[in-house]
């Protein structure tokens, strides 16, 4: 058995990106050149790290229970990672089975008056597994009356409703849907882009593959780079890629490269196209916001800002923008002003989000500081100040309600999505939290209100979707992937809920069907 620093190393990297950890994964990627290795990305498993950490305390906990006999005994208590690596701690444990096999010996001559050695491993497993089938059964007759009086059925969309998209050979860090059609687009790790075109239902799709590649020695040859961020135009004729390579690309819908966009020094982390789909702005690790001309794919303006890796973007009108980075700090900045005309501070950790609402007169903005902000052009400090969530706030979103949306007559609601494995709803005019909705069981990346704002759908690394009514915050509908969901999106009509799973599956939930 023999492994490399590369190996380790490369793992490590893997690890970072899956739990979300993009910015750590970056600089340790940097540091240790996982980019002049040969290891194939493509090639390399989901929770490979996971995998290996897993097996290899098996393996240690196998070492503690058997015996030099070659009997098994079950330990009473499941060591943990750390004691796995703690040699005085592993030497205790095996002291203390060899006490406990002594000890059942003992008690077994003292009942049978001669020795017997029991076979402790087949025992204890007999046991187990007839207490197991009993406790199931009970289980199970419980669960069926659960269901009956909760209606839970009626809530949970079993996996043969679901429509599930095999390609991607790594994790699938994002997809959005078309504004016009059901095209689905999604990004990954493999350094691809597809778009699966959903339009006539199948349960077996066709798919159209956008590699990125870069030119090297004169040829064209795989980035091995993440495709993290994608965006349709207005009218979804042309589709905007972002790569950890550093290029933005602009691709048809029939698969075609229009445009390579090269002016970053570093990753692309976030890209959006401006309403009138005539710009695309986007913000790289190298602490720059670029506006893109669509149709010439030269760089408009490049603006210098931040201090450190710029980390989101969004319009506020179609020659305005606010941007927000790792420096603590958010910028307001205009085509052709060569400063930010309106800078918001007020975080005490990165920024990983911004957004502004339908109207673009208020800007949110989360916080690795657990606070959720929202501030106005017409002060320097913020409107609100929300704290409510316990850890991390991953990413926010406006409802298509309000004062100048297609659902004018319902109030504006805002989502927050939290690694507490909590969303939030928020009546922003009054500062306050509407509704908690604490469902899911690991961190939340993703959350997408519905077009007419009736429905928000969350996705979290605990494989799990739901559907919630943003009114009564009541689940509505949920459905368990195969893996850990980054992103979730609707199309246009509000009939089908996309998402993008860490095991490289893309599945889609048809409404009309449940």
């Amino acid at each position: 058995m023999s492994f490399s620093s590369d190996e380790v190393n490369f793992l490590v990297y893997r690890y970072l990106q899956e739990s979300g950890f993009q910015h750590s994964a970056y600089t340790f990627g940097i540091e240790s050149h996982i980019s002049q290795s040969n290891i194939n990305g493509a090639l390399v498993p989901p929770a490979a790290l996971l995998s290996i950490l897993q097996k290899g305390l098996q393996y240690t906990e196998a070492e503690i229970s058997i015996g030099e006999d070659g009997t098994e005994q079950r330990m009473v208590e499941s060591l943990s990672l750390i004691d796995a690596v703690m040699p005085d701690v592993v030497a205790s444990r095996q002291n203390q089975q060899n006490q406990q096999k002594q000890q059942v010996k003992t008690e077994v001559q003292d009942t049978n008056g001669e020795e017997v050695t029991p076979n402790v491993g087949v025992g204890v497993g007999m046991n187990e597994r007839v207490g197991d089938r009993g406790e199931m059964e009970v289980d199970e007759q419980q669960q069926q009356g659960t269901s009956a009086s909760a209606g839970t059925s009626a809530v949970e969309i079993p996996a043969s409703k679901a429509t599930v998209l095999r390609g991607h050979e790594s994790e699938v860090f994002i997809c959005a849907w078309n504004p016009t059609t059901d095209l689905l687009a999604s990004g990954s790790g493999d350094s691809t882009a597809r778009i699966w075109d959903m339009t006539d239902n199948s349960q077996a799709p066709s798919q159209l593959v956008l590699r990125h590649c870069i030119q090297k020695g004169g040829t064209e040859v795989p980035s091995n780079k993440d495709v993290t961020s994608l965006d349709w135009n207005c009218d979804g004729k042309l589709l905007a890629t972002g790569s950890y390579d550093g290029y933005a690309r602009i691709w048809t819908t029939d698969g075609q490269l229009a445009s390579t966009l090269g002016q970053h020094k570093g990753p692309i982390f976030a890209l959006k196209w401006n309403k009138r789909g005539n710009y695309i702005l986007s913000a790289g690790v190298d602490k720059t916001t670029i506006i893109w001309d669509a149709a010439s794919g030269q760089c408009t303006q490049q603006f210098s800002f931040h201090s450190a890796p710029a980390l989101d973007v969004d319009w506020q009108t179609n020659t305005s923008f606010a941007s927000c980075s790792t420096d603590q700090c958010i910028h307001v900045c205009k085509l052709s002003v060569d400063k930010p005309v309106k800078s918001f501070q007020g975080h005490t950790n990165e920024v990983n989000a911004i957004k502004w609402d339908p109207q673009g007169n208020l800007l949110a903005s989360c916080s690795d500081d657990m606070t959720l902000k929202i501030w106005s052009m017409k002060q320097d400090t913020c409107v609100h100040d929300l704290q409510a969530h316990s850890k991390e706030i991953y990413t926010i979103k406006w409802s298509p309600t309000g004062p100048g949306t297609h659902n004018p007559s319902m109030n504006l609601i805002l989502a927050s999505a939290s690694f507490d494995s909590t969303v939030r709803l928020w009546d922003v005019e009054r500062g306050a939290c509407i509704h908690t909705l604490t469902k899911h069981t690991e961190p939340v990346y993703s959350v997408a209100f519905s077009p007419d704002g009736k429905f928000l759908a969350s996705g979290s690394f605990d494989k799990c979707v739901h559907i919630w009514s943003t009114q009564s915050g009541q689940l509505v509908h949920s459905y368990k992937g195969t893996g850990g969901i980054f992103e979730v999106c609707w199309n246009s009509r509000g009939d089908k809920v996309g998402a993008s799973a860490s095991d490289g599956s893309v599945f889609v939930l048809d409404l009309r069907k449940l």
